[in-house]
């Protein structure tokens, strides 16, 4: 039988859902979307500044300094996001979470 539901899997280590993704942000969490410059004007969550995957690598030292500073990634679907995620890890940020499901489960 074919699952209908539009997310099918559960969390995963690093994930966090819309509850969690509020309480972090009142935290001090910086909510990063990844998506393009182009697709952020279309539309983005409140307070999320926007380095699109593509230029991570380059800008992310810069506006994100701290390697434990707590980080929420989002995209359109959350495959971008997990990879920024895994990019930002591999260059020593500590504190990076990827919203579940990313847009699509607003």
């Amino acid at each position: 039988m074919l699952c209908r539901r539009k997310c099918c899997r559960s969390l995963q280590q690093g994930e966090i859902n819309i509850e969690e993704l509020r309480k972090k942000v009142a935290q001090g969490a910086i909510l990063v979307d990844v998506r393009s410059i182009q697709e952020y004007n279309e539309g983005h969550l409140s307070g999320a500044i926007n380095i699109p995957d593509f230029e991570i690598l380059k800008r992310v030292n810069r506006e994100i300094p701290k390697l434990n500073q707590s980080v929420v990634l989002y995209c359109e679907y959350g495959g971008r996001s997990r990879k920024v995620k895994k990019v930002m890890e591999d260059m020593g940020y500590t504190n990076v979470f990827n919203l579940y499901g990313s847009l699509e489960m607003l």
